[in-house]
């Protein structure tokens, strides 16, 4: 969260929310919160647990989410199996300002040496890699955190 530098009133997206263990830190920096989340019941908790902040639960694939028509953030630890669509659909994003991402170390390599063919438009930087045990359950592969922005070229 301390490397996403939000600011309050800023629009952020979490894609793939979950239980929300980014969305609620999110809404309580001040961030207006879009959470993303497929699973009805887990969409449900997240409206009820997030009632009193500033959150609007999407219950929606990853692969059909349309981002918003105006600046925003994203801020998230996507399921894996959703990477490409996602990267692809950030790649198109008109209003994205930056997003910060907790993807496979592989593919966070893989975006910094431009090898992504959805993802030239924009620009990736390595922040760090991530513990296994930060997770819960730990993953099976390397996580790192990555920031996505736009590149100068778009």
């Amino acid at each position: 969260m301390a490397a996403a530098r939000l600011r309050p009133g800023e629009l952020v997206v979490d894609l793939g929310a979950g239980t929300g263990s980014l969305t609620l830190p999110l809404a309580e920096a001040g961030a207006r919160v879009i959470a993303v989340e497929l699973h009805p019941g887990r969409a449900e908790q997240l409206r009820r647990r997030l009632r009193d902040h500033d959150v609007v639960v999407v219950e929606r694939d990853l692969g059909s989410f349309r981002p918003p028509g105006r600046p925003f953030r994203v801020v998230a630890n996507p399921p894996f199996p959703q990477t490409a669509a996602i990267l692809t659909m950030l790649g198109a994003a008109r209003h994205l300002i930056r997003a910060d991402l907790v993807l496979q170390t592989g593919v966070v390599r893989q975006l910094e040496a431009g090898e992504r063919r959805s993802t030239r438009r924009l620009a990736a930087r390595w922040v760090l890699d991530l513990p296994q045990d930060a997770f819960v359950p730990p993953p099976a592969v390397a996580t790192s955190l990555v920031t996505l922005r736009p590149s100068r070229r778009r």
